[in-house]
């Protein structure tokens, strides 16, 4: 029986029949001659060397259309969420109410809803809202859904959220994460993202978390030696000293900002060009009535918070008075504190008009509640002495019985459908009425060299009549103090 050389031993013969630069080469060639005499006795069919070392393709595989006219559909991975809601005040409708509106924000952020859990309790639980029995109730539910997202009814302490994430294993959120997300979304402006940025600093900067001891401190303060005096910012000190950092040059650009838009405000108080400020629920229908009266062409879309930056169009009541028309942020039910400081800026479009148009989806089971959450923001940014016209919209869909207890209730009110047209005249007329009117009534004969005078008298006034005369036009108007002063000038001296 014969055995065959190892490789080692044939290494000592190369030594002496190669010269040197050819040995690398020689010693594959033998080193391939022996694999293949052995290596297939227990290795299987070998491979070529440059085979083995490619990547090999796999055919089938790629999703790639290769015809571009196709067109394919595929449903996005959306996180699959469970709700949980703390009932404390109230009807067992109500929370149902806030749950499912809660359902619609999770919709909204992009989300899939799966189940909703209500407790009733007398207050949130202080460690894990809902108590540790119904935690862990809850954590079945996760599994047997196959969630990979808790959103919860309120806003939850970082203990809270802690606690939480612990028993039910899967990442918790609360109303005011939700919110801010959606927030963040649908941004589109400067104004409105760096809004939102700061606002999200402010939740965030609170509920750091840490990794413990794995993460490295920086070394100490003082005139310490090799190994410093003690220790000094951890990692988690230095995130929220850079956050803070950041949230003061955040405020800091949100007030240039605001500037340029009081610019604006003050040309038209300059003007005397009366305001009117459109506020109301989020989804209520506002963009789509900002478009009815001024044809604006507003995004309008049936989600909520679907527009964030506030619009402003110029619009004419049936009189031919011209006024200004904003369409603002959209409000909801416990609006976090942390937006209602950071949109105060737009939300100021609010105070400083001469007129609310406070917007309230007729179709909603609960219209009140909507009307109390909008006027509680309203509070907020001191624009109560404001005029207010209820606008109850989607008339068409609104339950007649609800209509006729919101016209009994709200004294000040109309029904209108934006989708349809429906009131729309109506309501036309009532801002007309309602708009401040100029308080001097004067009549005066401009000469004709003086035209811009009539052109302000036609845009800042009320005219009652206009006569075209040899000398000039006769005007008799209603006017501001401002422009009667430069009117006086012209008018006619009393007949003897």
């Amino acid at each position: 029986m014969t055995s065959s050389s190892s490789p080692s031993q044939d290494t000592k013969r190369l030594a002496h029949t190669y010269p040197e630069g050819l040995r690398a080469d020689a010693l594959m060639e033998e080193d391939v001659a022996w694999s293949n005499g052995n290596d297939a006795e227990w290795d299987g069919d070998q491979f070529d060397r440059s085979e083995r070392a490619a990547l090999r393709r796999v055919v089938g595989l790629s999703t790639e259309l290769e015809d571009v006219t196709e067109v394919e559909y595929r449903q996005l991975r959306l996180e699959r969420v469970v709700l949980v809601g703390v009932w404390t005040t109230g009807t067992a409708r109500d929370a149902e109410n806030s749950l499912a509106e809660l359902a619609a924000l999770a919709e909204t952020a992009g989300a899939l809803v799966l189940d909703g859990v209500i407790q009733r309790r007398d207050k949130p639980d202080p460690a894990t809202y809902i108590g540790s029995g119904k935690a862990q109730e809850l954590r079945e539910i996760v599994l047997e859904t196959g969630a990979d997202t808790v959103i919860c009814d309120g806003e939850l302490s970082p203990g809270q959220l802690i606690q939480l994430e612990d028993v039910a294993k899967v990442k918790v959120i609360d109303r005011t994460a939700l919110i801010l997300d959606i927030f963040a979304q649908h941004a589109k402006s400067r104004e409105g993202k760096a809004q939102v940025a700061l606002a999200q600093m402010q939740y965030m900067l609170p509920r750091l978390r840490g990794w413990g001891q794995s993460l490295s401190r920086q070394m100490g303060g003082g005139r310490g030696g090799l190994a410093t005096r003690g220790p000094g910012e951890t990692k988690i000190e230095t995130d929220r000293r850079r956050i803070r950092e950041k949230m003061a040059k955040m405020r800091r650009e949100i007030a240039e900002m605001k500037t340029g838009r009081e610019v604006k405000r003050q040309e038209r108080r300059r003007h005397k060009v009366p305001s009117v400020a459109i506020a109301g629920y989020t989804n209520a229908g506002k963009s789509s009535l900002l478009n009815r009266l001024t044809g604006a062409g507003v995004l309008v879309e049936n989600a909520l918070f679907a527009t964030l930056d506030p619009t402003v169009r110029r619009a004419e009541t049936p009189s031919g008075r011209l006024y200004t028309l904003t369409d603002t942020v959209g409000f909801v039910r416990h609006l976090p504190h942390h937006l209602v400081e950071a949109f105060r800026s737009t939300m100021e479009e609010v105070g400083d008009a001469d007129l609310i148009l406070h917007v309230v989806d007729g179709s909603h089971p609960v219209p009140e509640e909507q009307l109390a959450a909008v006027r509680e923001v309203i509070r907020d940014v001191g624009a109560t002495d404001v005029p207010e016209i209820v606008v109850i919209n989607k008339a068409d869909l609104a339950d007649p019985l609800v209509l006729q207890r919101l016209l009994r209730v709200e004294k000040h009110s109309i029904a209108v459908s934006a989708r349809t047209g429906r009131g729309i005249d109506e309501l036309l007329a009532l801002i007309d009425s309602e708009l401040p009117r100029p308080s001097v009534e004067i009549e005066a004969l401009v000469p004709y060299t003086r035209g811009k005078l009539v052109a302000r008298a036609h845009d800042e006034g009320d005219v009652i009549s206009e006569e075209h005369t040899p000398e000039g036009t006769l005007l008799k108007v209603r006017v501001h103090e401002e422009l009667a002063a430069e009117l006086t000038p012209y008018v006619p001296a009393p007949l003897a």
